[in-house]
């Protein structure tokens, strides 16, 4: 039991600084995209002409 958690500390000693770059750099960037792609279909909603309803003025005869 003793030598298993000694094992698997060696472990999380050796691959946590792989792991957690990793992670951050990934995180990060699936962040910026996400962003991005916010950022353009606002953009995309604020710019895009939109059909607007026509109205009619009524004249008296």
């Amino acid at each position: 039991m003793r030598n298993f958690r000694l094992y698997m500390i060696f472990q999380w000693v050796f691959f946590l600084p792989i792991i957690l770059p990793l992670c951050i750099i990934f995180g990060a960037l699936r962040g910026i995209v996400q962003m991005i792609e916010r950022v353009m279909e606002q953009i995309i909603l604020d710019v895009a002409p939109t059909e607007q309803p026509t109205t009619s003025t009524v004249t008296e005869p």
